[in-house]
């Protein structure tokens, strides 16, 4: 009976991926990787042909990961509220639950270390970064075009540049966290932007 490879590519990626974002891509060498998943260099090979087949496979798993994530998030808000206005705070306060259960050291974030080192990686990998950016604003846009329609902000905004606003603040915080080495400042500044939402959107007295 053959043996599933699956646990050991699997492990062969968590490896990579811890190295990515401790050390960056650069210092990530395909011989370390070999060391630290205790594999031999033939099965390495056997899973990944190269370096750069092992990065594109780690966003790929990553971003997946992130859709699932996020979509799985916003789906659980809607359940919870029917009012759009609290299902994006809501959304937002489930990111919040899940930053303040990290530990240190902080796991960073896969997108900023590929991002940090764009001119070393393709154009595919930094598409497929691109792509979920997009997803991410797409989400968040329709959700504040919607609370828009019932509760108009109390300045004026560009629905789209408070999406991006959002989504700067959840990938800078988590930046933020790692280089300063504050496990507890992701969410505390993932709380900010909730209060944000919650100021822009309700009204005045």
């Amino acid at each position: 009976m053959p043996r599933d490879g699956t646990v050991t590519r699997s492990k062969i990626m968590d490896a990579a991926q811890k190295m990515v974002l401790d050390v960056g891509l650069s210092g990530t060498s395909v011989e370390k990787v070999i060391d630290e998943a205790g594999v031999t260099k033939s099965t390495f090979f056997y899973h990944f042909k190269t370096k750069h087949d092992l990065a594109a496979t780690l966003i790929e798993r990553y971003a997946e990961d992130d859709r699932h994530h996020c979509s799985d998030a916003m789906a659980k808000a809607e359940k919870l509220a029917r009012d759009p206005l609290q299902q994006l705070l809501i959304f937002v306060g489930l990111f919040i639950e899940m930053t303040d259960k990290l530990d240190e050291p902080f796991p960073g974030c896969l997108y900023a270390s590929y991002c940090y080192q764009s001119g070393a990686i393709s154009a595919d990998i930094m598409s497929r970064i691109n792509d979920m950016m997009h997803f991410w604003r797409k989400l968040l846009c329709e959700k504040i075009d919607a609370i828009v329609a019932i509760n108009p902000p109390r300045i004026p905004i560009e629905n789209y540049q408070v999406a991006d606003h959002m989504l700067t603040t959840f990938e800078g915080a988590f930046i933020l966290s790692k280089i300063m080495k504050e496990p507890g400042l992701a969410s505390q500044q993932l709380v900010q932007c909730r209060n944000y939402i919650e100021l822009l959107f309700t009204p005045a007295p």
